[in-house]
């Protein structure tokens, strides 16, 4: 009997070290899964909800909507108005929603990370506090996420965000644009950034939640790459085949090219983006000529308060944050 449970057990080991070794090759002979597992786009959470009734996820004073950024790709967008509105949003069109943003309230575009859709819980209540501090919030699911048609790539993710960004300019009058990325919507944000600043029509500023200095770093410091981390040619294996997949998301190169204030947020305890890159591309912006004349200003979350990487939304200094940065239109650097 002994010897039975040796051999079976002897058996699965050799399973799961066999199966330990050809993931690596698997991965390397088609690139195309990891960038998979870098988009998540088919991780849809929480997956029994209408993307096309915002309400039912609380949000009584948002309108769904759709736009076109290119032939055969259609985006599924979400406008929240400023919560002071909700008894004028009750029953409202889409026009009244789109005629809205040129009222005299800002306007934050919020560019999400991977997995899941707008309406992601914890993003939700991101747009509920935005809301509540008169913002208009507008949220969009990248093409291949959500109820959103295309096929993900970092082009198209980029490109949808400024077909975004230029509908809500086209409707905003002199209203102030601010864009918020988390996560991998950092890298989103960062890549249209500096495509609005080459193109001088910058946003008002610029806020980075969990931010990363480039795919590489985030995916060699992922806590799913632990159990690969020694493993013999890990960059070769595992990284490479990102980079052959057209995916950089350089937040680090994109920061020397942005010219507009830039706040970034990053909690201690953060176990999916370690706090150590957001740190260091705050050190790698900080110092960039393309800021001098703007603000730059790192907030850390101690880790005692246990935001790890999607909670910010729940720290009551967040409001006091956003008005200092974004109320102070003077430039001069804060460190």
């Amino acid at each position: 009997m002994r010897k039975g449970l040796w051999f079976r057990l002897r058996k699965i080991l050799l399973c799961v070290l066999g199966l330990y070794v050809a993931i690596p090759f698997l991965i390397k002979l088609c690139p195309g899964i990891q960038a998979k597992l870098i988009f998540l786009n088919f991780v849809r959470v929480p997956y029994f909800i209408d993307l096309k009734k915002p309400q039912d996820q609380g949000l009584n004073h948002t309108c769904n909507y759709y736009l076109q950024p290119e032939e055969d790709v259609t985006i599924g967008v979400w406008h929240t108005v400023p919560a002071v509105w909700w008894k004028d949003a009750q029953g409202k069109d889409q026009m009244w929603y789109e005629d809205a943003l040129a009222s005299s309230c800002p306007i934050i575009l919020y560019l999400h990370g991977n997995a899941g859709t707008r309406g992601g819980d914890h993003r939700v209540e991101l747009y509920k506090v935005l809301s509540s501090l008169g913002y208009h919030v507008v949220t969009f699911d990248y093409r291949g996420w959500g109820d959103s048609v295309g096929t993900p790539s970092e082009r198209g993710m980029t490109y949808d965000a400024l077909h975004v960004f230029d509908w809500i300019k086209a409707r905003s009058g002199d209203n102030p644009v601010y864009i918020w990325g988390h996560s991998l919507g950092t890298g989103v944000a960062t890549n249209l950034v500096r495509r609005l600043c080459e193109r001088e029509t910058p946003p008002d500023a610029l806020i980075l939640e969990s931010p990363f200095t480039n795919i590489r770093e985030e995916a060699k410091s992922h806590p799913f790459s632990v159990i690969y981390r020694y493993f013999p040619g890990f960059d070769w294996f595992f990284l490479d085949p990102i980079t052959s997949s057209g995916i950089k998301f350089a937040n680090d190169e994109n920061v020397k090219h942005i010219s507009c204030s830039l706040l970034i947020l990053h909690a201690e305890d953060d176990p999916v983006v370690p706090f150590q890159l957001g740190r260091k591309l705050y050190n790698i912006a900080a110092p960039s000529r393309s800021f001098r004349d703007f603000k730059v200003q790192f907030i850390p979350f101690h880790s005692d308060l246990g935001y790890r990487h999607k909670y910010i939304y729940k720290s009551p200094e967040l409001p006091r944050i956003l008005r200092e940065f974004l109320g102070k239109s003077e430039p001069g650097r804060q460190h």
